[in-house]
């Protein structure tokens, strides 16, 4: 389907809601305000959301889409037929809304894990560790198989950090009164959960004092934020005896063996600081500190699969005190999520059959192909880029691959058995470790670059570095983000900076490192290089200038990937935009010109409510930035958007042009 047929079906497109603006705000002032505050004003924050934006709209919409499939499944023919789809489906769902069995299990479900940590043997730690990653929990260091930094074609055994229970170091690190508020709930929660699973007030207590040895412990050694940002850092191939002469204090030989990867002969290290210090620290810990943390892990993890009460534990921990939450979820959606990522493309393949119209994966190929058309162009006019770089760069563009709505194979899972005989717990424990076991036996094989990291029915999108292809699943390709009846400038202002921001992720801070077949590979000159990171820093620092909450500032050098992103995501749909629109933009519609329409629409796809507890936790783990900083941050860098508003060089929402930043 050419542009000029699309357009002739859409001659009476709609233009702005102004239902969703703040008309008004000044926009010089407060653009997301302007733009996004009158959606905010009519979608304040129940009781159950620490957050909630268009996007968490636009995925409460797909749940209700997905809730009414599912639904339907228990009058399906083969719902009553071991080993269907239908069947696994429809029982995973059943047994998640079924909460007086659960309660009445207790935990029951529980035991067999708890005693195989109990039991086992002293001189056998390292393989309860295996046991324990084969889908339970990633206890003290993780494993996993994915594709070669240096080699993109063929998939190879990683070994890197473990998780900890508060999800970021610093609560563990740096002292402050929130951090000191969230600890102490966090040992209460320990000694309560554990009361739960049986364990006498002095074992529980016991329990409590080694996870907060152990985590705090292995707080210090895992990387920063910012670290996490550099793909080079996480590249240190090893053979295996080179492993084992530089962190003799893991049985590494013994571990793999567990895991059932015998012949194992080399490997790359995630994290070099992180696994030389555990392996210092790995033979001090004693038996017993081993097994209550991993007991704990065990049972924190499964709190959603068990009785009301450790959900209730877990809920009051981290939704209430860390981000604010008042009320859970309803039953229905948290029984929903189980199937809905261990069944997601079998759940998906539904959901594209009912809810994705042929013409919208039509009309999303013409505006990627625009978009990449698009960029193209402003990399050969790049001023701080010499020829060499950009003929690569130019090279990696035209390699990327594009995936739109759903995969052209599904995912088979036929060897994942639910049995509703069983309990909730052993299927989704099961069901794991099927995923555990698929992620290996990729081991030594060639990477499958046709493989979806998300779900068709997923409101999301992303650039894969190591198979430099981008991925717009069909659950956000609908209105607002991608709507058939709407005016071009919002849906390149909407899906088409969603389609650049990806496209610019192929050449941010951690993209621009991997070269057209995905390699890790300097294929910039070292002048070009410096340029780019002497433009990113300043991006980093006007981020950094934000005060996001009284006395916490925005983090731009960890969101500097998505800012960057965000920048060339409007600046390459802009560019779209115009020359779609070569033979002349189109008029006004309801007062609003073609360009401002365009910047309208990017700022509502930000629009957010969020709780002061939410900001501060997601300061620390999002590298995206806050919605609010998404728009008027990023905005006042874009000439065109100061232009189309006339907005003066001293306002908030703009820069003199000297200071404004562009990078792609």
């Amino acid at each position: 389907m050419n542009k000029e047929t699309i357009k002739e079906q859409r001659v009476e497109a709609h233009g702005v809601d102004t239902a969703n603006m703040h008309l008004a705000a000044s926009p010089a002032d407060d653009f997301y305000d302007y733009a996004a505050g009158g959606w905010i004003d009519r979608h304040p924050l129940t009781g159950e959301y620490a957050r909630y934006g268009l996007f968490d709209d636009l995925r409460e919409k797909n749940r209700l889409q997905l809730r009414e499939l599912v639904d339907s499944l228990a009058l399906h023919p083969d719902a009553g037929k071991p080993g269907t789809v239908a069947q696994k489906i429809n029982d995973l769902y059943r047994m998640g809304l079924d909460v007086e069995r659960r309660n009445a299990e207790g935990m029951a479900p529980m035991q067999g894990q708890l005693s195989r940590i109990a039991n086992a043997p002293a001189d056998e730690l390292i393989e309860l560790i295996a046991w324990a990653h084969d889908g339970l929990t990633a206890s003290f260091f993780s494993s996993g198989v994915g594709a070669d930094p240096k080699d993109s074609t063929i998939n190879i055994l990683h070994v890197g950090e473990g998780g900890l229970g508060l999800g970021d170091r610093d609560y563990y690190l740096v002292e402050s009164d929130e951090h000191a508020r969230i600890l102490s709930a966090y040992r209460n929660y320990i000694t309560e959960v554990m009361g739960i699973a049986g364990y006498s007030a002095s074992e529980a207590d016991r329990v409590r004092d080694n996870v907060m040895m152990i985590e705090t412990e292995l707080a210090g050694f895992k990387k920063t934020r910012e670290e996490r940002r550099n793909p080079l850092l996480a590249h240190n191939p090893r053979t295996l005896a080179e492993l084992e002469a530089e962190m003799p204090g893991i049985a590494w030989r013994r571990y793999f063996k567990a895991l059932g990867l015998p012949e194992v002969e080399s490997l790359n290290v995630g994290s070099l600081n992180y696994l030389r210090k555990l392996s210092d620290y790995w033979p001090s810990l004693s038996e017993q500190a081993v097994k209550d943390y991993i007991s704990f892990q065990a049972i924190d993890a499964a709190t959603g699969l068990l009785g009301d009460d450790l959900y209730e534990a877990s809920f009051r921990m981290y939704d209430v005190t860390m981000s604010g939450i008042e009320e859970r979820e309803p039953l229905w959606k948290r029984a929903m999520a189980i199937p809905g990522s261990m069944l997601g493309q079998a759940l998906g393949q539904l959901y594209v059959e009912k809810y994705f119209p042929p013409q919208a994966k039509e009309r999303m190929l013409v505006l990627v192909e625009n978009l990449r058309e698009a960029l193209g162009k402003r990399i050969s006019a790049l001023a701080w880029m010499s020829g060499p770089t950009k003929a690569k760069a130019l090279e990696k563009l035209a390699r990327m691959t594009v995936k739109i709505g759903y995969p052209d194979k599904w995912k088979d899972y036929s060897d994942i058995h639910i049995d509703p005989h069983k309990s909730y717990l052993e299927n989704v424990c099961e069901a794991s470790r099927w995923y555990v076991r698929d992620n290996y036996n990729k081991l030594g094989k060639p990477v499958d670059r046709d493989e979806w990291l998300m779900h068709p029915q997923t409101v999301n999108a992303y650039y894969r570095p190591n198979t430099n292809d981008i991925c717009f699943p069909a659950g956000i390709l609908q209105p607002p983000y991608f709507d058939l009846d709407a005016d071009d400038a919002l849906n390149y202002g909407a899906i088409g900076v969603v389609i650049g921001h990806e496209m610019t992720h192929g050449f941010d801070d951690q993209g621009r490192r991997y070269d057209l077949t995905g390699n890790l590979n300097e294929w910039w000159t070292e002048e070009d290089a410096e340029a780019f990171n002497r433009l990113a820093d300043r991006l980093a620092e006007q981020f950094d200038a934000i005060e996001v909450a009284p006395g916490t500032h925005a983090n731009g050098r960890f969101t500097l990937g998505e800012n960057i992103a965000d920048q060339g995501g409007l600046n390459v749909a802009l560019t779209a935009y115009l020359d779609s629109a070569s033979q002349g933009l189109a008029e006004d519609i309801g007062g609003f010109s073609p360009v401002q329409r365009f910047f309208i629409a990017y700022a509502q796809l930000w629009a957010e409510s969020i709780r002061p507890e939410e900001v501060l936790v997601r300061v620390k783990s999002d590298p995206h930035s806050l919605g609010r900083q998404r728009v008027n941050a990023t905005l006042r860098n874009i000439t065109a958007f100061s232009e189309a508003f006339s907005l003066p060089d001293s306002s908030p929402c703009s820069l003199p042009e000297s200071e404004r930043i562009t990078i792609w």
